[in-house]
């Protein structure tokens, strides 16, 4: 699979995996998972990958100081009523304000990789109505769990989402 550089991601690179029943209510007259809902099965993991880490309890939204900036899916095969999505969610991307999240969507039975997402997220100063530098501490939590620092902050220009 490819990730947002164009370069080779493997199992491997996903140390994080929630998995999601696709419900009754996931489904459209095309009896597949509405391509919409591909994006609250990434928001539900990224959700449950922030909790694993610690850098938010799930309570408080204002205290976990992230927005989303942008988001993005390649679809690949469609998910259908019953079966159950594994997501894996990896920070790909480390820079100043902005860190890139990047997703695999796979059947959990096959392991086939349905769909592939990417989302920036700005850590953001609620108080202050602004972006924000990315805290030290986060910043080595997320370089302890992926192994290493993800990215590099050359790599993407920032200022589209500096001023969010």
């Amino acid at each position: 699979m490819l990730d947002r550089e164009g370069t080779m991601a493997s199992d491997q690179d996903y140390r994080f995996f929630h998995s999601i029943e696709v419900r009754y209510r996931d489904v459209d007259p095309q009896r597949h998972v509405n391509s919409a809902t591909y994006f609250t099965y990434m928001e539900q993991a990224r959700a449950k990958y922030l909790q694993a880490l610690g850098l938010w309890s799930g309570e408080d939204f204002d205290a976990i100081g992230i927005i989303l900036a942008e988001q993005s899916c390649t679809y690949m095969k469609a998910f259908r009523y019953g079966q159950v999505v594994e997501v894996g969610v990896r920070v790909s991307r480390l820079g100043r304000k902005s860190f890139d999240v990047s997703y695999s969507l796979r059947e959990q039975a096959s392991g086939e990789e349905y769909a592939r997402g990417n989302t920036v997220l700005v850590a953001y100063d609620y108080r202050r109505g602004q972006s924000m530098p990315i805290p030290e501490a986060w910043r080595q939590i997320l370089a302890r769990h992926e192994g290493h620092v993800p990215g590099d902050p050359a790599s993407r220009k920032e200022a589209d989402h500096d001023e969010v």
